[in-house]
């Protein structure tokens, strides 16, 4: 009882002091930079007190099943909180630099604009990352996962009047949603390979999983292969590398919690955390070792070149990380849990105090001039030398490999698709859902052969309306329309899966309804305002003049993607349960199109409330600013 007591105080004291500061007055600085100090000092103390009288207890891992949201007797919905060695270490040392970041931003931020916005984006950036590392299952875990993404969106476009904080904020936001897809569809295969909603603890049963996996082996691959993926894109291992330096436009105390020490740090303890499911799979397991040692040998060059130091510490992290996928690959876990705490430490450290650093060097340039030495490279042939030169500088075109050959094709598929209108929408495609809709109530009208294609056919239709709201750049409405109409597709193309509640499809659509009239209403009220067209071709920075518009159209955002705020979190897991284990297609289709569904929302977003303001009596920044 102790344990579930405390170890649930772990994340209801981050809840608890996020909830006080979101209603504290905004002018009041002394007081939500206290209410968060106080909040993370206390957490720190009750968490040292709790680990060293759990390592006197012996070191047992616990596993606490805290609430169940869902159960209809075959599928069940459960926040589980787990507590190990993994856990004790990851949530000791990101308490620890929390508690440091804190104390350095109460002065650092001091009469910034967005001081309580940032305060109130650190306090939730605390409760994902504390919610992720006492994750005991999949499902918890995800929703600590997508919290996390959130809360990196809402620092690094913590200068929201500026355009690149803004575009890159996107862009950093999107790669995380493409490793999504590989948690959604590892969810997806562990529940069809071991027909529950596995909780961590139970891993740690090695003749279960081995006997699993002798006749699932095909699963246990796919979902190490998703989970390798989910993990590269959050720890910026090739090719998702070139995120993380796009990252640091945020504040600099930003930069150190999340992309210098803590968040970085999570495809490493994804890795760690499945460990015991993926060990039995030598492929994996080599996979993940040459990914690590190839990103290691990259980054480390691109890091000698770059011109700003924050830059060069962001690179230099993602060559460590990548000898820790190495690490963990071998089964070394002790180690890479002491490398994770060395290196958190210190990039943080130098992300603090790189300014000072930069403003010595000049000084110690200007007087004490002293000419470089030679190094490793100048033994090199000059063509090599000058040819790993210029990849370098240009970080290898890893921006461009994701323009070409990811957001590139599903932007060209979306132009192709321009003659879907609003009228399209509603005078063809309605119909046509329509008649789906009653296919599926006569079942027996058609062969069974053309029902079980149906499903498919259904996702892949409801994933080219994302790719065109993806694509779209004049009707902020019509985008929205398209993502939502996507839901509703989705939901009809696992219905004809097979028989099942109602209430699951009711419980996915509810959130879905509810925030999208409350989008469109406010896209209405927005246009009204300013009588004058809305589009997405740029950056609108209409959160100056509108910010509780802003805010209420950011919560109808999350709401529609599936953010925890709505039941629709819950339908898609529960959704995906139902798709059968050799519908990789459709299982495909609709995690693309939750992935590029949220991008497409949170774009919308950025474009009508971020970035410059278009009325020109407002003061911009410049773009290059």
């Amino acid at each position: 009882m102790i344990h579930q007591l405390i170890i649930s105080a772990f994340v209801l004291v981050p809840l608890f002091g996020f909830v006080i500061s979101l209603f504290l007055p905004k002018h009041w600085e002394s007081g939500f930079s206290a209410v968060a100090f106080g909040m993370i000092s206390i957490q720190l103390i009750f968490l040292t007190g709790y680990v060293i009288y759990w390592l006197f207890s012996g070191s047992t891992p616990v596993n606490i099943a805290e609430m169940e949201l869902y159960n209809d007797g075959i599928y069940r919905f459960l926040l589980d909180f787990y507590f190990d060695t993994i856990t004790a270490v990851y949530l000791w040392v990101g308490t620890f630099i929390t508690f440091l970041i804190t104390r350095y931003s109460r002065f650092y931020m001091h009469l910034e604009a967005g001081y309580k916005r940032f305060f109130n984006t650190l306090l939730f950036f605390y409760l994902a990352y504390s919610l992720t590392v006492l994750a005991g299952n999949f499902e918890t875990l995800f929703l600590g996962w997508e919290m996390l993404g959130i809360s990196s969106f809402l620092l690094i476009a913590f200068y929201r009047e500026r355009y690149l904080p803004v575009r890159n904020a996107l862009k950093v936001f999107s790669i995380y949603r493409i490793g999504d897809i590989g948690i959604i569809l590892a969810m997806w295969a562990s529940h069809h390979l071991w027909h529950e909603n596995i909780t961590f603890i139970k891993l740690l049963d090695g003749p279960l999983v081995a006997t699993q996996l002798a006749t699932h082996g095909g699963i246990g691959l796919f979902i190490g292969i998703c989970l390798l993926v989910a993990a590269a894109a959050k720890s910026a291992q090739l090719p998702f590398s070139s995120w993380l330096p796009r990252a640091m436009e945020g504040p600099t105390p930003s930069s150190a919690i999340f992309y210098g020490s803590l968040s970085v740090h999570f495809g490493v303890f994804l890795l760690l955390r499945t460990y015991p499911f993926w060990e039995h799979e030598p492929t994996v397991r080599v996979m993940i070792g040459l990914l690590g040692l190839a990103t290691a040998l990259i980054a480390y060059p691109i890091a000698r070149v770059q011109s700003t130091i924050k830059t060069q510490i962001a690179y230099a992290s993602i060559a460590q990380i990548g000898i820790m996928f190495i690490e963990v690959a071998l089964g070394l876990e002790t180690l890479v849990l002491i490398h994770f705490a060395g290196n958190a430490f210190l990039r943080t450290y130098q992300l603090l105090v790189s300014p000072s650093v930069v403003a010595y060097l000049i000084r110690d340039t200007f007087y004490n001039f002293r000419s470089r030495k030679p190094s490793i490279e100048d033994t090199f042939p000059k063509k090599l030398a000058y040819s790993l030169y210029v990849l370098s500088l240009k970080e290898w075109n890893l921006d461009h490999f994701f323009n070409a050959w990811v957001f590139g094709p599903v932007k060209q598929l979306g132009r192709k698709l321009q003659f879907i209108s609003m009228n399209y929408l509603l005078l063809i495609l309605l119909p046509v859902y329509v008649i789906g809709i009653v296919v599926y109530f006569h079942q027996t009208w058609l062969p069974s052969s053309i029902i079980s294609s149906i499903p498919t056919l259904l996702g892949f239709l409801g994933m080219l309306l994302v790719f065109r709201a993806f694509s779209e750049r004049t009707s902020p409405a019509l985008a929205l329309a398209l993502v939502v109409s996507n839901h509703f597709w989705t939901a009809l193309a696992v219905s004809f899966n097979e028989t099942f509640d109602y209430l699951q499809t009711e419980i996915y659509i509810s959130g879905v309804i509810v925030t999208g009239a409350i989008g469109f209403w406010c896209l209405r009220y927005l246009r009204k305002k300013e009588r004058q067209h809305v589009d997405l071709s740029q950056y609108h920075g209409h959160v100056y003049e509108y910010p509780k518009l802003a805010l209420v159209y950011f919560l109808v955002t999350l709401g529609i993607m599936g953010f925890p705020i709505t039941p629709t979190f819950i339908g898609v897991d529960l959704l995906f349960s139902h798709i059968h284990e050799d519908q990789y297609f459709l299982a495909a289709f609709l995690a693309i199109s939750y992935v590029f569904g949220g991008i497409a929302l949170i774009r919308i977003y950025v474009r009508l409330f971020l970035g410059p303001h278009i009325k020109n009596y407002h003061a911009t920044a410049l773009k290059t600013s």
